[in-house]
């Protein structure tokens, strides 16, 4: 005659209903997190403050300044070059402001997306 196997009861189901609230409460800190980011605004600089690039936390370019004594029409690569040097940096610092925020939620475990 086979053996039927019991499984333990783990108790009160109440537990569940903590970790469920603990996890939407991490998400909503975790969407705080990330409109903060996406309020910021950040401002960088190439060539010595020759180009300066200001940029949205939803890494979208909002102004490029650029100062008229590096415009050269013999040189533009060198004007473009500064003027993406400007935004990529910019944007760096957006994408490390991210990871600063969402490193405190994540124990520093790179998660995809995030």
């Amino acid at each position: 005659m086979p053996r039927k196997i019991r499984r333990k009861s783990s108790g009160s189901r109440k537990g569940g209903g903590g970790m469920l609230q603990q996890l939407q409460s991490l998400q909503e800190e975790m969407l705080k997190a990330q409109d903060e980011v996406t309020a910021m605004v950040v401002t960088s600089t190439a060539g010595g403050g020759a180009v300066t690039a200001t940029v949205t936390g939803e890494k979208r370019v909002q102004a490029i300044a650029i100062d008229p004594e590096v415009v050269d029409p013999e040189d533009v690569d060198m004007l473009q070059d500064l003027v993406v040097a400007a935004v990529n940096s910019g944007l760096e610092q957006v994408d490390e402001a991210m990871a600063e925020k969402m490193e405190s939620f994540t124990g520093g475990i790179d998660i995809p997306g995030l």
